[in-house]
C-alpha cells in the first residue's frame, strides 16, 4: 500500500527542506525523504559548521594580537576537541530546528535511501524495510559531494575533504590545500590561523579565480602576508600517503616536479552530484556532465519530476538552493513566479579577510560588451574600519557608463558578507548609480564604503 502525497522531495538541504515549507504553506500534502541528517551537507557538514569554526580561528587571531586593541591575553592557547564540539553543537541545534519546522508545518518526513521507480513514484529504504511514496509531483534535492582527485582518494587519516577537516583528529602541522576556491581558501584561513603551517595549491593563474581580478590581487597579498604560501599554476602529479605524513609531487608553472613533505591535505576541487542510484536514467531524465537538467522552474525533460540546488547547475550555493525550491514549488502550486535566474545571487567565502561579490566583474563587464564607469574605495578610508582594527580591504563598483546600471559589486575585508546584501537588494530593484547616491548611510558604518564606491565611479568620492 503506498503513502500518497501532493509533493514528495528528495533529499532534505536547503533546497528541499525549504521547498517543503512553502510547499507546505499552499496547502500541499507533502512528504521529504532523508538519507541522513535534516538539513543536509549546508547545515551539518558545510556552511553552518565551518562558520563556526572560522568564528572561533578569528577569536583567537584576535586574543593573539590583543596588545593592538590595548588589552593582555597570556599564555592562550587551544582545546582541538573543543573546538570541533561547538561546530558540532552549532550544526546539532540547527538540525534539531529544521525537525522542529517539519512538525509545525506538518510535512511527513521519511528516513532512508530514497530512489523514483516511476515519474509519480519514490522508494524509500531502511535496512530490510522499503516504502512506497506516491505523488503527483517529485521534486530531487539529493545536492552533491567532495570531488575526490583521481590517483589519491580522501582516507579522513591524511588526506581530507571538507567533511574531514571539520571533524580533525589532530591539528596538521603542515597542510597543502588543493584548489583555492571558496571552499579551499576557509579552509586554508581556519587552520593558518589556528597556527598550521599551509600551502595552497591551484591550477589557474589565481586564487579565487572567479572573483574580480583586485580581489584575487588583493586576496593573494593578504594571505601570503599572513603566512600562507600560494603556488599558482601549478599542479599536482601524485601525493603518496605514510603513516606520519604525505609527499606532494608539486608541477610548478616552469613544468618542473618537486617533492614537499605534509603533514595532512584538504582536497577542495569542486563536487560532484548526488545522482547515481536514484532512478533517473530508468526515466530517462536529462543530465549534463551529471547534473539534471531544469528550466527556469526547475522542471526536468520529465513531467512531474524537477530538481533544485546543487544537484543541477552552478552556481553551488546554498541560498541559490533555497529560492531555486521556492520558485519551484510556487509553479507547481499555479502562483506563476517569476523563472528563476542567476544573475543576481552573491558569492561569500568567509575567510580572513572576508570575501563577498554579486553580479559582473569588470573584465566580464566589458566582454559582455559594457563601456563601464567604476568605483573603489579602500577600508582606510573609513573611520569604523579604522576603530575595529580592520583597515585593510576594498568596496569596488561596476557600472554601466550609459544607463547607470550596477553591474556588479566586489568587496574584501571584514565584514563584507553581511554588506554585499545591500548591493543585491539594489540590483534586484533595478536601481542606478542616482538612487544610490541620494542614499543616506549611517555613520559610523562599514556601508559608508559602498556608498563612497558609487560615488567614486562619478568622480565624486568625499573620503579619498
Amino acid at each position: 500500500m503506498s503513502d500518497t502525497y501532493d509533493l514528495v522531495i528528495l533529499g532534505s538541504g536547503p533546497g528541499g527542506y525549504v521547498a517543503a515549507i512553502r510547499a507546505a504553506q499552499l496547502g500541499l500534502k507533502t512528504a521529504i525523504v532523508e538519507r541522513e541528517r535534516l538539513g543536509g551537507i549546508c547545515l551539518n557538514w558545510g556552511c553552518i559548521p565551518t562558520k563556526a569554526l572560522l568564528r572561533t580561528s578569528e577569536i583567537y587571531h584576535y586574543m593573539s594580537h590583543a596588545k593592538d586593541y590595548g588589552l593582555k591575553a597570556d599564555n592562550i592557547g587551544f582545546d582541538l576537541e573543543a573546538v570541533t564540539q561547538r561546530s558540532r553543537k552549532v550544526a546539532g541545534q540547527l538540525n534539531a530546528g529544521v525537525k522542529g519546522l517539519m512538525k509545525k508545518n506538518k510535512v511527513t518526513v521519511v528516513e532512508g535511501l530514497g530512489a523514483l521507480t516511476a515519474k509519480d513514484t519514490i522508494v524509500v529504504t531502511q535496512g530490510d524495510q522499503k516504502t512506497e511514496l506516491k505523488a503527483k509531483h517529485i521534486i530531487v534535492a539529493t545536492g552533491a559531494r567532495a570531488r575526490d582527485l583521481p590517483f589519491a582518494k580522501a582516507d579522513g587519516k591524511r588526506i581530507w575533504t571538507y567533511r574531514h577537516a571539520m571533524v580533525p583528529p589532530e591539528m596538521p602541522t603542515k597542510l597543502l590545500v588543493i584548489g583555492s576556491g571558496a571552499i579551499g581558501v576557509e579552509f586554508a584561513s581556519f587552520y593558518n590561523d589556528m597556527g598550521a603551517d599551509v600551502t595552497i595549491v591551484e591550477m589557474l593563474p589565481r586564487i579565487l579565480p572567479v572573483e574580480d581580478e583586485e580581489v584575487s590581487a588583493f586576496m593573494d597579498k593578504a594571505l601570503t602576508k599572513q603566512g600562507i604560501k600560494l603556488l599558482t599554476n601549478t599542479g599536482l602529479d601524485a601525493l603518496d600517503v605514510t603513516d606520519s605524513g604525505v609527499t606532494a609531487k608539486i608541477k610548478g608553472k616552469d613544468g618542473q616536479v618537486t617533492s614537499a613533505e605534509f603533514s595532512h591535505v584538504i582536497v577542495a576541487i569542486g563536487i560532484v552530484p548526488n545522482t547515481e542510484n536514484i532512478g533517473l536514467e530508468a526515466l530517462g531524465i536529462e543530465t549534463d556532465r551529471g547534473h539534471i537538467k531544469v528550466d527556469g522552474h526547475a522542471r526536468t525533460n520529465v513531467e512531474g519530476v524537477y530538481a533544485i540546488g546543487d544537484v543541477t547547475g552552478p552556481p553551488w550555493l546554498a541560498h541559490k538552493a533555497s529560492h531555486e525550491g521556492i520558485v519551484c514549488v510556487e509553479a507547481i502550486a499555479g502562483l506563476k513566479p517569476h523563472a528563476f535566474e542567476t544573475w543576481n545571487i552573491p558569492g561569500c567565502t568567509y575567510s580572513r579577510p572576508q570575501v563577498a561579490s554579486v553580479g559582473l566583474t569588470e573584465a566580464k563587464a566589458k566582454d559582455a560588451g559594457h563601456e563601464v564607469k567604476v568605483g573603489k574605495f579602500p577600508f582606510i578610508g573609513n573611520g569604523k574600519a579604522i576603530a575595529l582594527g580592520e583597515a585593510e580591504g576594498f568596496v569596488k563598483t561596476v557600472f554601466d557608463a550609459k544607463t547607470g546600471e550596477l553591474l556588479g559589486a566586489h568587496m574584501v575585508g571584514a565584514e563584507v558578507t553581511e554588506l554585499i546584501q545591500g548591493y543585491v537588494i539594489a540590483r534586484q530593484l533595478e536601481t542606478t548609480e542616482a538612487e544610490l547616491m541620494e542614499t543616506v548611510f549611517a555613520h559610523p558604518t562599514l556601508s559608508e564604503m559602498m556608498h563612497e564606491s558609487v560615488l567614486g565611479a562619478y568622480g565624486r568620492a568625499i573620503h579619498i
